[in-house]
């Protein structure tokens, strides 16, 4: 038997003070205008920095400091995916927050024009969503069978992966993955980034 074409999903722990980083992200959005505006249209109950303020690593000591935390999982990621990369060929060139009361979600997307994305979660409370994976091949099964539910993870169309606060959860970008509706009363927090050509 042979398992051909493995799509990867890297996961590991980044201690940092969870607190504080909740606290600033908070600031965060009390301070992002333009986010709240296109959030309430575009992200009913929830909150982004994404397309405001995504270059947090830019802006904050304390998301500099991550980012250079996150830098050495994207190395650990990229080298399991046997990736011919020169040294510091990949960047963070997106860094930004996300705010999940109860109600919100996020539709099923890609990440178009980056290598490698990711997400640090900062506040996972019980019932919270898990991220959802879809298998790139789905377009094509035509006429393939339904896989049983018992089946392994490998074989399934479909994969939750259910973060705890402190995780990193690394993919290749072109990886569809969505977030379901929180179905917790407190809200999920994280903070995604996107990796690309330096």
């Amino acid at each position: 038997m042979h398992k051909l074409f493995v799509t990867q999903v890297y996961q590991a722990k980044i201690k940092t003070d969870l607190k504080d980083l909740e606290q600033e992200i908070y600031q965060i959005q009390n301070a992002d205008i333009e986010g709240k505006k296109w959030s309430s249209s575009h992200y009913p109950n929830g909150y982004t920095s994404y397309g405001s303020w995504d270059q947090l690593q830019q802006m904050s000591s304390t998301f500099a400091n991550l980012e250079k935390r996150i830098d050495l999982h994207v190395h650990k990621f990229t080298q399991a995916l046997g990736y011919d990369l020169p040294k510091k060929s990949l960047r963070m060139n997106s860094f930004w927050v996300n705010i999940m009361p109860a109600g919100a979600l996020h539709t099923a997307h890609i990440h178009p024009h980056s290598v490698v994305s990711g997400t640090y979660y900062v506040s996972i409370p019980p019932r919270a969503s898990a991220i959802k994976f879809e298998d790139p091949r789905l377009v094509s099964f035509m006429n393939s069978p339904l896989v049983k539910p018992k089946a392994a993870k490998e074989l399934q169309r479909f994969f939750s992966l259910a973060p705890k606060a402190g995780d990193v959860v690394l993919f290749e970008s072109w990886l569809k993955h969505e977030v379901p509706m929180n179905q917790s009363k407190q809200p999920r927090i994280s903070v995604s980034f996107n990796y690309d050509w330096a």
